[in-house]
């Protein structure tokens, strides 16, 4: 598979999304107007069916290659709260365990009607090649390939600091903690909290678990969490891999709580008002604790919520006629 990747394959010529494939280059007007179109459709992402007749007659399939909760869950129901069929995608009883490749499912299941694919798989740039290879028309939207990106989640964090901080992010303090060189989540992140001009992006993690000077441009980086938390209003913390330890980049899962760890004592060296937010799914005791998690500065839960809404407002700028 060949083609075009980044912003020229998903833009159309009029500057409108046709697929949503990374956050990277993605101008600052589609991101907001994203942002602004799921804000309105929050209170029918809750269950209203006022939109059901949005996207009636087209068809969206969930092609995810690896497990998934909370993205699978919310892009099928953001499509039934439009009114499209929603085909989902089991890996473990398809074709592709006998040894299927990617382009052919998609390619059998386009030829079935599909005009949109929401892709989750292990290798960085599958959705984009995919998406090269499609037939005109047919739309895609990356819920995450290997460790590059995963837009829509940063789209749903974005709506959750707005929705508790405001739209101006210039005075904004986000600290991202974690396993940042291995998660596609941090990289999204990033990427939307530089385009929406964020006033300062701090990230705190151990060495071995950070990436390359290149994406950390524009942060300031920490190694102690207790410096890092200092006077923020956001913390967003990532999920430890726990192969990490295996690899022998974590020493123990202990050791790392007590260094990175989010318990209440570290949270109260933040701004009062700060909050904490996690893309799950949560090791509890070991990236944060269960006080903390549950306590009243989480809004986890409502990323949660945001995310269908997200959803939503992708699937229908890619579907628009």
């Amino acid at each position: 598979m060949s083609g075009a990747t980044g912003p020229s394959l998903q833009l159309r010529d009029d500057g409108r999304l046709r697929h949503l494939l990374t956050l990277a280059g993605l101008p600052r007007a589609n991101l907001v107007e994203l942002l602004d179109a799921a804000a309105v459709l929050r209170g029918d992402a809750a269950g209203r069916a006022a939109l059901r007749g949005t996207l009636a007659g087209r068809t969206v399939c969930t092609l995810f290659f690896e497990p998934s909760t909370r993205t699978r869950s919310s892009f099928q129901l953001a499509a039934m709260r439009l009114g499209a069929d929603a085909v989902n995608f089991d890996f473990a009883l398809s074709s592709a365990k006998k040894g299927e490749t990617a382009l052919d499912t998609m390619r059998n299941l386009e030829a079935m009607g599909v005009d949109c694919f929401v892709v989750r798989h292990s290798d960085n740039g599958m959705v984009a090649r995919l998406a090269a290879a499609a037939r005109p028309g047919t739309a895609f939207v990356n819920a995450g390939d290997g460790q590059s990106s995963h837009p829509t989640q940063g789209l749903l964090d974005m709506l959750t600091l707005r929705a508790h901080k405001g739209a101006d992010f210039s005075a904004l303090r986000v600290l991202i903690v974690g396993d940042v060189r291995h998660s596609r989540v941090a990289r999204s992140d990033l990427q939307a909290l530089r385009a929406l001009g964020a006033g300062e992006i701090r990230v705190c993690a151990p060495a071995p678990l950070l990436p390359g000077e290149s994406e950390l441009q524009g942060c300031r980086v920490f190694d102690s969490f207790d410096a890092a938390i200092e006077g923020v209003d956001a913390v967003l913390m990532l999920r430890l891999q726990r192969e990490r330890m295996e690899e022998g980049l974590v020493p123990s899962l202990e050791q790392y709580f007590a260094d990175y760890g989010l318990d209440a004592r570290r949270l109260e060296r933040a701004a009062p008002d700060a909050i904490v937010m996690h893309p799950g799914p949560m090791n509890r005791g070991v990236e944060i604790d269960d006080d903390v998690a549950d306590g009243p500065q989480s809004v986890i839960l409502d990323q949660v919520a945001n995310g269908v809404a997200v959803r939503m407002a992708v699937l229908r700028a890619v579907l628009a006629e």
